[in-house]
């Protein structure tokens, strides 16, 4: 049996390649959200975010759990999006997407805008 420096050296080498390093799951990137000047008072004047969520409705849970009493500016009292804000991810209304079903992807803006009206 050898045991000179080459043969502990290519059963090292072996042993690397066997155990190697773990491989981590990717970190779950946030999903930045802009906030108008009227709900800036719900963020401490921030007037972007960052919160995770797979999907519209996540993203709003994750605001409220980190700003309550966001979500009831957003959503009315059955749950579903108020007339009067409109809502992006990325540049896409949701209204004409999947509403609150709406995927946010790692890295996605989701952009929160009150309508305006008068005359």
């Amino acid at each position: 049996m050898p045991t000179g420096p080459a043969d502990q050296s290519e059963q090292s080498e072996q042993s690397e390649i066997r155990t190697g390093p773990t491989q981590k799951e990717p970190a779950a990137m946030a999903v930045t959200v802009r906030i108008p000047t009227i709900l800036r008072t719900y963020t401490g004047g921030a007037a972007e975010v960052a919160v995770e969520g797979a999907n519209l409705a996540a993203v709003i849970d994750a605001l409220e759990a980190a700003y309550p009493g966001i979500r009831a500016r957003v959503l009315d009292e059955s749950g579903r999006l108020r007339r009067f804000v409109n809502v992006y991810v990325n540049d896409d209304d949701v209204r004409f997407t999947e509403g609150l079903a709406t995927e946010t992807k790692d890295g996605a803006t989701l952009s929160i805008i009150p309508a305006v009206a008068g005359g």
